[in-house]
């Protein structure tokens, strides 16, 4: 109870000023950002005049082409920085929880892979093993046995049925065996 309590009215006085202050930064801050696009743009991207012949048009065609290209080459090599970047953040995260003994066991998400693309995500390029059973199988020709032909060659089965049935069929089957 040694400390004394502020009184109300004096914190939301405080906090009153804090939050002008900060509102006062930001925008100068954004005031700052605003200017230097401003800047940015009037430096790279230079008023365009419009060519009256067809070679002025063409020569124009062909600057703007060199300038996607150098902003392109640009932003790839900003995109590789940031990777790099970050996969020396992830390494680094790694190693500070190596040192402090503590693991976060991440949670893993159920895929469903085949045992090659399971191998081949493992192996890398290394992965010349086929599991695809099918594919090593030998090819064997069927031989077809006459007794097979004879009765793929009977035909419709309803007939076959109609022909035999009743006693004129039983008859028929009498006289073909005699």
């Amino acid at each position: 109870m040694s400390e004394k309590k502020m009184s109300s009215s004096r914190k939301l006085h405080l906090k009153s000023l804090m939050l002008s202050i900060a509102k006062g930064l930001l925008e100068e801050e954004e005031r700052e950002r605003e200017e230097e696009r401003e800047r940015y743009m009037a430096e790279s991207c230079p008023p365009l005049s419009m060519p009256r012949t067809m070679q002025e048009l063409q020569e124009l065609c062909r600057e703007i082409h060199h300038n996607i290209d150098a902003a392109d080459e640009e932003r790839y090599d900003l995109e590789m920085k940031v990777n790099k970047a970050i996969k020396e953040k992830d390494d680094l995260k790694i190693k500070v929880q190596d040192l402090m003994g503590k693991f976060k066991k991440p949670v893993l998400k159920k895929v469903r892979l085949s045992a090659d693309a399971m191998l081949k995500a493992l192996l890398g390029s290394k992965h010349t093993v086929n599991l695809e059973l099918r594919a090593n199988l030998k090819q064997v020709k069927k031989e077809v046995k006459e007794e097979d032909k004879e009765l793929r060659d009977v035909g419709d089965w309803r007939k076959n049925i109609e022909d035999k049935s009743g006693m004129d069929g039983r008859k028929k089957m009498f006289e073909a065996e005699a």
